[in-house]
């Protein structure tokens, strides 16, 4: 009876720390600090603007502005429209990494 207690015992505390384990894990998947900023660009923003962002950016407009465009998109004079990335997950801070980025391609 004894063996029986000690293994639910430890059975119940593996099973408690694989949980925090999964959770602290699954809590670290999203933070801003992993954000791509280059990554996210190749893979979302290239296609559009071009590898070195040459095309349908101005890197002169000011960057409240521009993280305003990357959250909630612009309607230019034909398509493509830039979308709106807030609703695909995008937070004003990585709108401002990607800003950045996208700014320091222009030098």
């Amino acid at each position: 009876m004894k063996t029986f207690k000690m293994m639910t015992v430890t059975a119940l505390v593996a099973m408690l720390v694989a949980s925090f384990a999964l959770i602290s894990a699954a809590a670290r998947v999203n933070t801003p600090d992993d954000f791509d900023a280059a990554a996210t660009y190749k893979a979302k923003c290239q296609v559009c603007h071009g590898a070195t962002a040459e095309k349908k950016f101005d890197a002169t407009v000011a960057d409240a502005d521009l993280v305003a465009i990357v959250l909630n998109g612009k309607k230019g004079e034909k398509p493509p429209f830039m979308p709106a990335y807030a609703e695909k997950g995008i937070t004003e801070e990585q709108a401002k990494a990607l800003v950045a980025h996208m700014k320091s391609m222009k030098k």
